[in-house]
């Protein structure tokens, strides 16, 4: 990888007001698709619902840049780099959507959100200004406990003979986000615009879900119920399209490592809203993960 971003004067030494407002709000949202994917995965297959998601969502950043005259298509020496960052993107989402076939999706949620621990030991190697102190060290640590605890109740009750190969698909669909990170901040997609470094991501993952959904042999179809397309339509609308396209241009603009813990809050939201809407138990266990998370991401985020 080649480092591009130190092109980039207007880059952030930390998160401010508007990142932070961004950050909630997306994780927030990330939380509550967890509960859509849910919805719509009792009529839907779940590569085949995520093919329609990503179809849905590259079309909606198409008209997009066309409307804001975003160039897409032009010779700017990112083509390897947005391969390599739609590769590592396409390939979380299949280790995601495959684990879930031999592992509950808590546990999985837990290996998963490793994510940030490559990212903050992977980017100061090629960016030193993003290295963690030993306190914000300590934040990271915190927060990944926090969702941990969160979520133990899930990981200490037992399961089949196959879910260690789920946990591992899990830790790999961690490695992979924060590959993705990785590459989006040192190789020249740190250069392009925030709408052709999420075209790269969503146009590769089209193709390569729809794919794979036909090797696993699952059943397409359009003869859906209205809520299912509506979980389908707000995954695609504001998840895949309007959420990703906010966390690519921070990923321009802010630290890598801040933002990454920052993501710590999306499943404890996933908790939250299963509380409120699915009328699931509100335990001490979660109100004490959702105060060791945020006390992390202040101890990651402070001056």
């Amino acid at each position: 990888m080649t480092t591009a971003v130190l092109t980039q004067p207007q880059r952030k030494t930390r998160l401010d007001t508007l990142a932070v407002s961004l950050l909630i709000a997306c994780c927030a949202f990330w939380g509550f698709q967890q509960i859509l994917i849910k919805f719509a995965g009792r009529e839907m297959a779940p590569l085949w619902q995520a093919s329609m998601r990503m179809w849905g969502a590259t079309a909606l950043l198409w008209l997009w840049c066309r409307w804001r005259g975003v160039a897409l298509f032009e010779h700017d020496g990112s083509l390897r780099g947005g391969l390599l960052v739609g590769t590592l993107f396409a390939a979380e989402f299949v280790f995601i959507y495959l684990g879930l076939q031999y592992t509950n999706a808590s546990r999985l949620t837990v290996f998963l959100y490793t994510s940030p621990f490559w990212v903050a030991l992977l980017v100061p190697r090629f960016v030193r200004a993003e290295a963690l102190r030993r306190t914000q060290w300590i934040g990271l640590c915190l927060a990944f406990v926090a969702v941990a605890a969160a979520f133990g109740e899930a990981l200490l009750r037992p399961g089949t003979p196959d879910q260690w190969i789920g946990d591992a698909m899990g830790l790999a669909a961690g490695l992979f986000w924060g590959l993705t990170t990785v590459a989006i901040r040192t190789t020249r997609i740190a250069t392009v615009s925030a709408e052709k470094c999420l075209f790269y991501q969503l146009g590769v993952t089209a193709v390569a879900a729809p794919l794979l959904s036909l090797a696993l042999g699952e059943t397409w179809s359009l003869d859906y119920s209205a809520l299912a397309w509506g979980a389908v339509f707000l995954q695609t609308a504001v998840g895949a399209f309007a959420s990703y396209l906010a966390w690519m241009w921070m990923l321009r603009h802010y630290p890598a490592t801040q933002l990454s813990t920052f993501t710590f809050l999306t499943p404890l939201f996933a908790l939250v809203f299963g509380v409120l809407l699915l009328g699931e138990p509100l335990t001490l266990q979660l109100v004490l993960a959702l105060a060791g998370v945020a006390l992390g991401i202040v101890l990651v985020s402070r001056r």
